[in-house]
């Protein structure tokens, strides 16, 4: 058996091939970002989903893409835990952008964005995965992505920013101190998940025209810091792999059309094209 497993910030999708490379199990985890999450949790977490532990002395190998896995060190944190739950089995770890790359490919060279808890970019040509913006993560970077919007909605929230509908709104809704903000921000582990959550109030309220505006903006930077310095971005379709892509898709699309760009196609989880890549390309 062969596990391709896509693991974010927030949470895993694991798919397990039988000897004939068909769909034998699909299941999640949380995500297993090395950057927000105790190496330690890691083993436990998995060994806590029982349809992983009844098959996981058949699996021979894993591939495993996942974000925060663009360092070395991070790749072999993830590779000593995964050994010690799937004992047998040869361990292949890259990082999400390849699994992004794979996913979106539709036989013609592409800009790959993920915009999902974080964000992140590339240019794939179909073999070579080309990357020249470095992945900065929630406190700097991560434009456009669930956390970077969570963040503006909780500043703005606490800055008295927010109209008065939207400001009452998400007080009834969350109750959220400064103190609990502060606790899950800086104290807590995943805290770019925990900023992300807060996405959900503003997807349920998308077309509220302040909201409109603030995800266009930080969807307008998204497309400055991590698309538009690839040369390539003018002329390449540009794909994008995410929830956050998928839910704020007319509006990234807008964007797009502003600046001259040409977005292609936009897919919620890649796991589906991740595994027909593996099936077509990598098995």
């Amino acid at each position: 058996m062969v596990a391709i497993v896509d693991s974010g910030s927030t949470k895993t999708d694991w798919v397990i091939l039988d000897d004939f490379k068909k769909v034998f199990l699909k299941t999640e985890t949380i995500g297993f970002n090395p950057n927000f999450i105790n190496r330690e949790l890691i083993a436990p977490e998995i060994r806590k989903n029982s349809n992983l532990i009844l098959v996981k002395n058949s699996i021979t190998k894993v591939f495993f893409y996942g974000s925060g896995c663009g360092v070395k060190k991070n790749c072999e944190i993830i590779e000593e835990e995964l050994n010690k739950v799937f004992e047998k089995a040869e361990i292949i770890v890259k990082e999400d952008l390849m699994a992004a790359a794979y996913a979106a490919y539709s036989g013609k060279p592409a800009i790959v964005c993920i915009l999902g808890t974080g964000s992140n970019s590339c240019y794939f040509d179909g073999k070579n995965l080309k990357i020249e913006l470095p992945s900065l993560g929630f406190l700097i970077g991560d434009e456009g992505s669930g956390s970077a919007i969570g963040k503006q909605l909780v500043r703005r929230y606490f800055m008295k920013k927010l109209p008065s509908d939207l400001h009452r709104e998400f007080e009834i809704n969350y109750k959220l101190t400064v103190e609990d903000a502060l606790k899950n921000m800086y104290h807590a582990p995943r805290p770019n998940a925990y900023l992300a959550n807060f996405t959900k109030f503003v997807i349920e309220r998308k077309d509220h025209p302040y909201f409109r505006d603030m995800v266009f903006e930080e969807m307008k930077n998204f497309f400055e810091y991590q698309v538009l310095p690839y040369h390539e971005a003018k002329d390449a379709e540009i794909n994008f792999i995410g929830s956050i892509a998928y839910y704020y898709e007319n509006i990234l699309r807008s964007v797009a059309t502003e600046l001259n760009l040409n977005v292609g196609h936009v897919v919620q989880k890649p796991i589906e094209s991740l595994v027909d890549y593996h099936i077509k390309y990598i098995l």
